[in-house]
């Protein structure tokens, strides 16, 4: 018998799921990855440090993802909003010669002035009103445990990023397989009035097939990951 499957449902104004960013350019995949979610599970949790043994039980299981968008007025689905793009100056305005104010300005590992000054431009990218299903498969024992946490979190939980704030209850029940996950997570989609737009699974398949290197093995100061594939597919 297989692992039974913790549904996920992420819906918020503004997410980000961050894959290929660098500090200057925040980008987002178009749908939440696999060390976004567990990154999420690790917050209920109150889990810090580099969580080795934890994330290996979760690292060859299945993940699958359903997006929902809004429907209009006729009952169709709307387009998809573009990303939204967000521009951000770090350590602008503080005085440098203020102990305190010194604190907030950007500065190199060994404490230095940056190059170039301490203010810092950057592009964070959000994807806009968007809701999500997620299905991930795990060992019963920790599906109940994170069930608990995301029911009591420990810090606070948010879609990616700190001003991504949720706005519907992100625990929907642990189901015995990914069908009645689904199944369930399109039946709340319908109370919502969202329609289907595309789904995510896990593998090759008859789809847009990307290589995603989300799989998390380490978190903390120095993370590591390894790739994973999936298959995006239409369900429009």
């Amino acid at each position: 018998m297989s692992e039974p499957y913790l549904l996920l449902w992420l819906e918020a104004p503004l997410q980000s799921w961050g894959h290929d960013s660098k500090f200057g350019r925040r980008d987002s995949l178009d749908f939440p990855t696999k060390s976004g979610v567990l990154g999420l599970l690790c917050c209920a949790r109150g889990a810090a440090g580099e969580q080795t043994e934890w994330l290996a039980r979760w690292a060859d299981l299945d993940m699958q993802v359903e997006a929902y968008v809004p429907i209009d007025r006729q009952g169709n689905a709307t387009p998809r909003l573009p990303l939204m793009r967000d521009f951000h100056m770090v350590g602008s305005g503080y005085d440098d010669q203020d102990p305190w104010e010194n604190l907030l300005i950007p500065k190199t590992s060994e404490g230095k002035k940056a190059v170039g000054g301490g203010t810092k431009m950057t592009y964070r990218y959000y994807l806009q009103d968007m809701a999500y299903a997620v299905a991930l498969q795990g060992p019963e024992a920790e599906l109940q445990a994170a069930a608990e946490a995301l029911q009591s979190p420990v810090w606070d939980l948010y879609l990616g990023r700190k001003n991504c704030v949720p706005t519907e209850f992100i625990f929907q029940g642990v189901h015995v397989d990914a069908q009645q996950a689904l199944g369930a997570a399109r039946r709340l989609a319908k109370d919502k009035e969202r329609l289907p737009t595309f789904q995510v699974l896990q593998g090759e398949h008859d789809g847009e097939v990307l290589t995603l290197n989300d799989v998390p093995l380490q978190f903390g100061e120095h993370k590591k990951y390894r790739d994973r594939r999936v298959t995006v597919m239409s369900m429009e």
